[in-house]
């Protein structure tokens, strides 16, 4: 799968110490598996020199205290707290200055966020999508980012998950709906 770099960003989702190490709140393993084969792609999209933006979920300890619905320290537990390491992209895959750090508070990359604009200002059209979790925050970024226009590309091997059947889940869902799909292996920038 070709992509033109001066048109692609490689969006890497929630790559984070609270998802990617055993000391996380909310630690998977194949979080942590994942690190490799993102790490990979980013290199890639450098050499190329396609833009690379990172999300960080990210909650301030009272996010969630006058919540009516959406309350997720309920469903999670308190994660990825403001200022904590937890909230740190994990030290293996290196944030540059170039890059474009996204601040979200949701499942949703867009949402509330400079991220559209962001890319819509610099011409980017096609996003190649990875990190964690497959059927969470990626599959959430990945059907706004669809829903805004954008195309939305799921690296299928460079996706975190908690079970297998949620990576299988988002990236069904995701290219029977809104995106597409691919491995590693198939990414080109040119």
């Amino acid at each position: 799968m070709r992509f033109d770099a001066s048109e692609t960003a490689v969006v890497v989702i929630d790559m984070q110490t609270g998802f990617c190490h055993p000391d996380g709140s909310l630690y998977a393993p194949a979080s942590e598996e994942a690190i490799g084969p993102v790490g990979e792609l980013i290199d890639r999209a450098r050499s190329a020199d396609v833009q690379v933006v990172y999300t960080r979920d990210v909650h301030p300890p009272e996010q969630f205290e006058d919540a009516y619905y959406y309350d997720e320290f309920d469903r999670w537990g308190e994660h990825v707290l403001e200022g904590s390491m937890e909230a740190e992209i994990v030290e293996d895959l290196e944030v540059r200055p170039e890059d474009h750090v996204v601040e979200k508070h949701t499942y949703d990359a867009f949402h509330r966020t400079d991220l559209g604009g962001w890319l819509e200002a610099r011409g980017i059209r096609d996003l190649v999508i990875c990190g964690t979790l497959a059927n969470v925050c990626v599959l959430h970024t990945a059907g706004s980012a669809g829903l805004r226009d954008f195309r939305p590309v799921l690296v299928e091997d460079a996706l975190g998950y908690i079970e297998e059947d949620h990576h299988e889940y988002a990236v069904e869902h995701a290219d029977w709906l809104f995106g597409e799909t691919t491995e590693l292996e198939h990414v080109a920038f040119e």
